[in-house]
């Protein structure tokens, strides 16, 4: 027999190395790892393109000379379109690969970057930012379904989604520090820059260290229900801003009336689909519904007052957009804080205690805010920003699992797709709402003061309109008049933020009280759902079989062990009592929130 060589030996001991058990899943290695580090760039990129132009809207103003609804549709477009486009993109990547989406979506982004920072006027920057909305709508659904794909262990996973998210978070948090940070050096448009070496980033090293996967079984996209998903929130927005900046006229009307309708037509063609874009029918379990509901709004609280604080910062105290960006960072640090404490304290008491519970931490943010004024400074403003964002993200680092694991695991795909498009609306309607609702109170306070004599119609309209324009009206106006003008200006955009913030402080109120009526059922149905269950000892002893036979006969056979419930998805009891979904398998009591 020829004698094996070295090599022939150490291939056989490769071959009969031993693989993962049955049943356990494959654990990523260095270049899993490496690869996740690549996909924090665009989710990081994604979260601070939300929020950069929070703190750039007064240079925008001042460069731009946008309207007040102008203003709102710059900052907030991208936010809807990410919104409306989120679910198709993702079933896009199942079919065409997602990391060549996610590669083609990271170019057209650097592409759309460059054309935002190279924008003239308030249209095309609009234009470009719906650009941005859409290119970006490609990164997220690929980040993280690539990510469900290298991450087989459930634990890796849990941590590679929580790292994920905590990158989104951290982006969105910091985008006013890193924009004030741009607008001191350079011009306005070098905020929209950032995606250009993120781009290369990715067109680099994601066909280095990213796997392709592809889904045969993937649906396909329906442009009729995505068309009916932008086209309803548009209009209804538009008409929500023209009113707030102009009153009730008959254009702005019809356009709320017109995206309601669609909207009917939306959820009719959505809830006959076989394969709808949206499942609607997971409204009908409570956990997903609330839980959804707590995302979208908390999110919406957050960025709208955020937005507002920001100018308030910079047009009514005077900050630079630096100091602005600086005197936001403790509400950073509360955020993380929050969203670190909460999975431990979750895994004591229950997800949905902690949610209650961050909700109703965040109620003084609010009120706090309703303090600040043109001659408080700037303390009141921070510690009720940071009182907001710590009670608010407590609660939401629990709110995404939540919404997953209230699904029936055959539809938990279509329920994460919702809660990013939740995510994503709440970001962008906290700004619109909030944004009209501060204009239209700005507008009714000034329209009560008389401009100077001699103004002419074009500032005058200006000031009246908002803040930015006031105050660049203000400079051509003699010392002692400018000085008033401005004066009436920030008491009415103060005035407008005071409102704002007692309108999220209803929100919060009705998010925490909407969750404890959650708490309340999940105790009083977790008893009855434990005796049916599992039968205790009286219920054991009932069944056992009686022997009446003498000891000579074969022995009575012993009584039968508990039949151990059904594996299904966690209700509301379980959500209670801190019971979660674990990755890949049905839940049980040893599977709590990390």
């Amino acid at each position: 027999m020829a004698r094996r060589t070295g090599s022939t030996r150490r291939n056989n001991r490769r071959s009969i190395r031993p693989g993962p058990a049955p049943g356990l899943a494959a654990r990523a290695g260095r270049r899993e790892w490496t690869g996740l580090a690549v996909l924090a760039l665009p989710t990081l990129l994604i979260g601070l393109d939300m929020s950069v132009l929070h703190l750039a809207a007064p240079a925008l103003g001042e460069r731009l000379h946008p309207s007040g609804t102008q203003l709102l549709w710059i900052v907030d477009i991208y936010g809807f379109m990410v919104a409306g486009f989120l679910v198709p993109m993702g079933t896009l990547g199942d079919r065409i690969g997602r990391r060549r989406l996610l590669l083609t979506g990271a170019a057209a982004f650097a592409a759309a970057s460059l054309l935002a920072a190279s924008s003239a006027g308030a249209g095309t920057l609009i234009a470009s930012r719906a650009l941005l909305g859409i290119a970006g709508a490609t990164l997220m659904p690929s980040t993280l379904s690539l990510i469900r794909n290298m991450f087989r262990d459930p634990g890796q996973r849990r941590l590679a989604v929580a790292v994920w998210m905590t990158n989104f978070s951290i982006g969105g948090m910091i985008g006013p520090l890193v924009g004030g940070m741009l607008l001191e050096h350079f011009w306005y448009g070098s905020v929209f820059l950032l995606g250009v070496p993120v781009g290369a980033v990715l067109l680099i090293a994601g066909p280095l260290l990213l796997p392709e996967y592809r889904d045969p079984g993937a649906g396909r996209p329906d442009p009729v229900s995505v068309a009916l998903s932008v086209t309803t929130v548009l209009p209804v927005v538009y008409g929500f801003k023209e009113t707030a900046q102009h009153g009730f006229r008959a254009l702005p009307l019809l356009c709320v009336a017109a995206g309601l309708c669609l909207g009917a037509v939306f959820v009719r063609r959505q809830l006959r689909l076989p394969d709808p874009l949206l499942d609607l029918r997971l409204f009908a379990r409570p956990v997903f519904g609330v839980s959804l509901g707590g995302l979208t709004l908390g999110l919406f609280a957050v960025t709208g007052m955020q937005f507002l604080l920001l100018q308030y910062f910079q047009l009514v105290l005077g900050l630079s957009p630096r100091a602005a960006g600086l005197w936001a960072l403790p509400a950073v640090g509360a955020g993380v804080a929050g969203a670190l404490l909460a999975p431990a304290v979750a895994h004591r008491t229950g997800p949905l205690r902690v949610v209650a519970g961050g909700f109703l931490l965040a109620v003084p943010g609010p009120v706090l805010l309703a303090r600040a004024g043109p001659q408080s400074g700037p303390l009141p403003a921070v510690a009720g920003f940071a009182v907001l964002s710590f009670g608010v993200q407590a609660a939401l680092a629990l709110t995404n699992d939540m919404i997953i694991g209230s699904a029936p695991p055959e539809r938990a795909g279509n329920a994460s797709g919702i809660g990013e498009t939740g995510a994503n609306l709440g970001e962008a309607l906290g700004v619109a709402v909030a944004g009209s609702v501060a204009a239209a109170v700005y507008r009714a306070k000034l329209d009560g003061v008389p401009l100077p004599d001699g103004m002419a119609p074009g500032p005058g309209e200006a000031a009246r309109t908002t803040l930015a324009g006031a105050a660049e009206a203000a400079a051509g106006l003699p010392e002692r008049l400018g000085d008033e003008l401005l004066g009436s200006a920030r008491t009415a955009f103060t005035a407008g933020l005071h409102t704002a913030a007692l309108l999220n402080t209803g929100i919060l109120l009705l998010l925490t009280t909407a969750h404890l009526i959650l708490l309340h059922r999940a105790r009083s149905r977790t008893p009855r759902a434990t005796a049916a269950a599992a039968p205790g000892p009286a219920a054991r002893q009932a069944v056992r079989p009686k022997t009446a036979a003498p000891k000579t006969t074969a022995p009575a056979p012993a009584p039968p062990a508990p039949v151990a419930p059904k594996a299904a998805a966690p209700g509301p009891g379980d959500l209670g009592r801190g019971w979660r979904q674990a990755p890949g398998g049905p839940p049980g009591p040893g599977a709590r929130v990390p």
